[in-house]
């Protein structure tokens, strides 16, 4: 890194062909500009000016070598510009991982609008139902629904998540309607099972307490979007978020049930990322977008 630093000033002493101008153009003294290419010289071998008090010259081995250091010294600046441009503002590859039916669901229509307002912005997107390791697989931020964000990780609230137990029509016809949580052990309770791990029931606040039940049935998915067209099909009731069911109750595919007990009450929408002194732009916009677009009471939740 020495050796870097040495180049580039004698790239600088070149262009402004004088020890004292260079010294001040990178702010530093004329005695430190000598000593630096007096050290470049000794470490290679070569003289590289021909230097009196009045003049300075370059010998042939000097004028091959500032080639060299001249596009090292337009590299770094280059490079540096590129830094400076990307913390100015929103702009490069955002790196995403979500789960699978938010995205499909609700992230598509969020993602249309942050591009059509950031325009030097890309999107790689990852949808996925396990948790990704954002550092190894080289993430810039995991969209989450949780009830306790990673504690090494930076968690933003997005937006709250409510959880509503949901059937068919045709279900509730043929089986009943549970009134109460306990009443769920008797239906068929459409499971899931895969990555990450599933709870060990469903959690309802009953009474004023937290009650986990086993519920159980005949098929465990490990796909939430079969999940739902499961549910569509009368097969069995769902526990799902509102963003998941908020159309199809509005239009009366699904009927709520259980409304009186709320599920699942610690979840929320986050969007994480890992901590760092400079937070990028791009992420800052897109979390910001996220809030805004989806607002205090997201539409999911109005129905």
């Amino acid at each position: 890194m020495e050796r870097v630093v040495e180049m580039m000033t004698f790239a600088k002493v070149v262009q402004m062909k004088s020890f004292s101008a260079a010294a001040r153009e990178l702010a530093t003294s004329k005695s430190l500009i000598s000593k630096q290419i007096s050290a470049l010289e000794s470490s290679l071998g070569v003289r590289l000016l021909n230097r009196t008090t009045r003049s300075m010259s370059l010998t042939e081995s000097g004028a091959a070598f500032y080639e060299h250091c001249a596009r090292i010294a337009h590299a770094i600046e280059e490079a540096e510009q590129t830094v400076t441009q990307l913390q100015a503002a929103p702009r490069g590859v955002l790196k995403i991982t979500t789960p699978v039916i938010f995205a499909s669901l609700q992230l598509a229509p969020a993602l249309q609008t942050f591009l059509k307002r950031y325009d030097q912005v890309q999107i790689d997107l990852d949808t996925t139902d396990r948790v990704v390791d954002l550092v190894e697989e080289g993430f810039d931020l995991a969209i989450r629904i949780t009830g306790s964000p990673h504690p090494t990780m930076v968690a933003r609230k997005i937006a709250s998540v409510r959880w509503a137990t949901c059937a068919s029509p045709a279900y509730l016809k043929r089986h009943g309607t549970p009134r109460t949580p306990q009443e769920l052990l008797q239906h068929q309770c459409l499971v899931y099972q895969g990555v990450p791990a599933p709870h060990s029931g469903w959690r309802y606040q009953v009474g004023g307490k937290h009650v986990t039940l086993p519920v159980s049935g005949r098929c465990r998915v490990n796909s939430s979007e079969v999940m739902l067209q499961m549910a569509l099909n009368g097969m069995g009731i769902v526990l799902f978020p509102t963003y998941v069911l908020g159309a199809h109750l509005k239009k009366g595919r699904l009927v709520q049930i259980l409304s009186d007990f709320e599920a699942r009450s610690d979840s929320s929408l986050y969007a994480t990322y890992m901590p760092t002194r400079y937070m990028q732009p791009k992420v800052r916009a897109f979390i910001d977008h996220l809030i805004e677009h989806f607002g205090p009471e997201p539409d999911w939740d109005r129905f």
